[in-house]
């Protein structure tokens, strides 16, 4: 018996031992072959020679039991509604990371020295001709939203302390502006004096003229008391409560009141709405990649138009690492050591959008479709409203939430998205919206419902059954 087990140990034992290792060195092998070939075609054909999107031949489309399988990592049973947060990634791009991870662990030399630098760049050309930017040195890859809004507020900062700013000169944002962003104007804007006007955002609302009239009346009012205005700062598309803006006519009354700079806060951007640089007309531009258009976290890019690039703005990386002073992109590009695979994927995240019939634009239209559908039949079953018309939304809609469920402050609506997420598995973001002064409403408190290709009616109805037990249990937020 004695014999038999140390037999075993000897054959079994060491296959055990030395099949992770084969495989790795298998898969290695396979991967350094597959870089290098197109590392050869890229040399051969030029990094810069980018033909655009091709979409696939109807008979190839993708089909609904494919999607399910993309997204079957999902956790089971959970009603995910809320995509405009963190996004999502199919298997076929998380195997791509995977890859490209596997490629860095086993070889961190020559992937950092011989292979990111060019695969950055091509992931930068691929966003240049997705957001019809005119030059690839626009295109500066960061991490999210948060270090975009760095790198363009510092510079505002460094102009207050070498007087090229006046004490109380101003920068002008909505009162719905991301907090994270009206932080990142806390701490390089005010601080170094400057003065911030905020723009009521009177949600729920009807109609572009409502927003485009409370931020002309702003800026006239502040103008008219001698302020000079710097810098604006406007989302794509809000995030709470959500609603897509009007860019074009808004960066056009800037231009026209002579403020300085224009940036646009679009997490939620590429992928959820049209995004052309030439058309929108901005100085900068910040997307995630992550949330609307199927990249790993935390992927995303900021624009800076070329006038802004190459004036005596001094724009930079808020990491200051060996690159500094050759250039946002080049700063934004070596951040020091750290896993830098997502920016590399967004060439499978590309080829994964081209199976869907009329591609990002095809998406698009679905998922604006869908939530709209979804969202009217979650009002008329609560008895409630939509935030705003539907051509005002993209991916996500406002939806009001019954009075009876007591909303009447943030702290209960956060209160509400844990209860749901953690009771329920309902993954929707709740909002509460404050009465303007003198003003007597219902619907105080709302829910942000997304929708994204892996999500089906049935999420939509767990939500409305859940909420209708909710007021049928007597549920209340106090």
């Amino acid at each position: 018996m004695a014999e038999k087990i140390i037999m075993f140990c000897r054959y079994y034992v060491l296959l055990l031992v030395l099949l992770p290792y084969r495989t790795l060195q298998f898969f290695y092998h396979k991967l350094s072959f597959q870089v290098s070939r197109a590392s050869n075609l890229d040399a051969a054909e030029g990094v810069e020679n980018h033909a655009p999107i091709e979409l696939r031949p109807s008979s190839s489309f993708i089909t609904d039991s494919e999607i399910q399988s993309e997204f079957a990592h999902h956790a089971p049973g959970v009603a995910r509604m809320n995509n405009g947060s963190f996004g999502c990634c199919p298997a076929s791009v998380i195997s791509a990371l995977q890859q490209w991870q596997l490629k860095l662990l086993c070889q961190p030399d020559h992937f950092y020295f011989n292979e990111l630098e060019n695969r950055i760049l091509e992931s930068r050309y691929k966003i240049k001709d997705l957001i019809n930017a005119e030059d690839v040195d626009e295109v500066s890859i960061v991490d999210n939203i948060s270090t975009a809004a760095a790198i363009v507020l510092q510079q505002t900062a460094w102009a207050f302390a070498e007087g090229k700013f006046n004490k109380r000169d101003a920068v002008i944002m909505f009162s719905c502006t991301y907090g994270a962003v009206k932080n990142s104007i806390e701490a390089y804007f005010s601080r170094a004096g400057g003065y911030v006007i905020e723009v009521p955002f009177n949600f729920p609302l009807n109609s572009n003229e409502e927003i485009i009239s409370e931020f002309r009346k702003a800026l006239e009012r502040e103008k008219g008391n001698g302020r000079r205005v710097r810098l604006a700062v406007i989302d794509h598309v809000t995030c709470m409560p959500s609603v897509v803006m009007p860019v074009k006519q808004l960066v056009k009354i800037i231009r026209e009141e002579g403020v300085e700079q224009v940036f646009i806060d679009a997490a939620h951007g590429v992928g959820c709405v049209d995004v052309d640089m030439q058309e929108i007309g901005a100085d900068f531009y910040a997307s995630t990649l992550y949330k609307w258009f199927f990249c790993p976290p935390a992927a995303a890019f900021l624009y800076c138009r070329k006038s802004a690039t190459y004036s005596d703005l001094q724009l930079h990386h808020p990491v200051v690492s060996h690159r500094y002073g050759m250039g946002l992109a080049e700063e934004s590009f070596w951040v020091g050591t750290r896993d830098y695979t997502p920016y590399l994927v967004l060439p499978s995240a590309m080829e994964f959008v081209k199976r869907f019939k009329g591609g990002v634009e095809g998406i698009r239209k679905m998922n604006h479709d869908a939530v709209v559908e979804m969202g009217k039949m979650l009002a008329e079953a609560w008895g409630t409203n939509l935030g705003c018309p539907p051509d005002m939304c993209a991916s996500m809609i406002m939806v009001g939430l019954p009075s009876c469920l007591g909303i009447s402050s943030d702290d209960d609506a956060m209160k509400l998205w844990a209860h749901l997420r953690k009771k329920f598995g309902v993954e929707v973001r709740t909002h509460y919206q404050a009465p303007k002064d003198g003003e007597v409403v219902l619907t105080m408190g709302y829910v942000r419902i997304c929708h994204q290709i892996y999500n089906k009616v049935d999420d939509y109805y767990k939500l409305r059954d859940t909420i209708n037990q909710l007021v049928h249990d007597g549920f209340t937020c106090a």
